[in-house]
């Protein structure tokens, strides 16, 4: 993945909605017993192509999901979303997970689990077809969804890198 087609957005004047991927609760045993503290991975987007995920950890769970909140809003990111729909085919990987993007037609729907589900409507698409390969911890899945999602890119991008208009590449100029 090259860093040249990552976008960092800033989360100041953007309305975000946030979808809680998954809680984990961990024990660390010690003298006087168990001690439990808790992981929230939590993602966040605009519905309009800007998505971002966070981890956050604390001793509650409210304030594990608050930190993972905060967290996400550091690591917005602008996806390309053509129509409600990814603009092509894209695998993307991290570490053990490994996801496969296609685009839909209008009216199809969000098909995809879990992890996948929410990064891809809290990006904002609403048609694609989606299948996680590999591992299936939601950490793993995220984060190749938010790499396959980054790989993307439409056709005004690969125009602008070619140095060509639009108008002469549907004109056939």
């Amino acid at each position: 993945m090259s860093t040249a087609n990552i976008k960092k957005v800033k989360s100041s004047d953007i309305e975000l909605k946030e979808k809680v991927v998954s809680i984990n609760r961990v024990a660390k045993v010690t003298k006087g017993g168990r001690t439990f503290s808790f992981s929230a991975l939590v993602v966040v987007g605009d519905g309009q192509g800007i998505v971002g995920y966070g981890l956050g950890k604390a001793m509650e769970v409210t304030d594990a999901i608050s930190k993972g909140i905060d967290d996400a809003k550091k690591n917005l990111v602008k996806v390309p979303v053509l129509k409600g729909t990814v603009p092509h085919e894209q695998y993307g990987k991290y570490s053990g997970g490994r996801v496969f993007l296609k685009p839909a037609a209008h009216g199809t729907g969000v098909i995809a689990g879990g992890a996948m589900r929410a990064v891809l409507e809290s990006a904002g698409v609403t048609d694609v077809l989606a299948k996680s390969k590999g591992s299936s911890n939601p950490h793993n899945v995220v984060k190749a969804t938010i790499n396959a999602l980054l790989n993307m890119r439409d056709a005004y991008t690969i125009a602008q890198t070619r140095g060509v208009s639009l108008k002469k590449v549907f004109n056939g100029e």
